[in-house]
């Protein structure tokens, strides 16, 4: 009776309801309309987050990807896609085990909830309306976003970044700015921070292992560069989300 949130983090997971198969692999999302008879099709060895929810007409689900709109007040989800940013969701989704778990406050469970839900729809929505550059730059940012996102456990520099694509610092900086409106420089930290809020969550690593597994050269650097951007330490942000729920079968 309720909408049910597939977020696949491992393996490949095999579900249908009455009219698709589906086959889920890390970083894609699900979501399931109420009413909506669902089955296993086939074996799968994976892992996954499930969130149940209820909504009212505020929220519009499983529209197609292609018919996104900006509607004050309302919130488009669509019934499947890839998230941009998984990371982000997964530590969202941990948080709200950790208030489930802690303070059993139907309030607070609704409101991160929602922070979830509308953490998807932006993904969704903005990187199908991401500024419109002529081609060759708008491919020269993809690639520069996808190469930080790849590489962003070594210590990155813009400087770097501009020698590998054979660019002048100044100009891809530009662009890159114009594109994203932040700069490269800060695009890098932002993902190294959710690099990071991810190990504190999903790891027992330590901060000064943590720091060095992403490229600091020291954890004061680390734990200084992810206060900047979250208000919390690495310490406080681990402990705001200690209490994850496993499951296993």
């Amino acid at each position: 009776m309720d909408y049910e949130l597939f977020v696949q983090t491992r393996g490949r997971f095999f579900i249908a309801d009455e009219e698709e198969s589906h086959v889920l692999e890390e970083g894609d999302f699900l979501l399931m309309t109420p009413r909506t008879r669902q089955f296993g099709y086939q074996a799968s060895d994976c892992s996954f987050y499930w969130l149940h929810f209820t909504a009212d007409e505020q929220l519009t689900a499983s529209c197609p990807v292609e018919e996104y709109t900006a509607q004050s007040g309302t919130i488009m989800i669509p019934g499947k896609g890839t998230l941009s940013s998984a990371d982000k969701i997964i530590v969202m989704m941990k948080q709200l085990q950790d208030s489930v778990r802690s303070y059993h406050d139907q309030t607070l469970n609704n409101y991160m909830t929602t922070s979830i839900l509308c953490e998807l729809y932006n993904q969704a929505y903005f990187v199908k309306n991401a500024p419109i550059q002529k081609l060759k730059q708008l491919q020269l940012y993809n690639d520069i976003v996808d190469y930080v996102k790849w590489n962003r456990f070594e210590p990155l520099k813009v400087s770097e970044i501009a020698v590998h694509f054979g660019y002048n610092m100044k100009y891809l900086s530009h662009l890159f700015h114009k594109a994203a409106g932040m700069s490269l420089k800060q695009y890098i930290l932002q993902q190294k921070i959710e690099a990071a809020s991810f190990l504190l969550t999903d790891t027992n690593q330590s901060i000064k292992e943590i720091a060095m597994q992403l490229g600091y050269h020291d954890s004061h650097h680390f734990m200084k560069s992810f206060k900047q951007m979250t208000n919390l330490t690495p310490t406080s942000f681990r402990n705001a989300a200690a209490n994850r729920l496993l499951y296993y079968r």
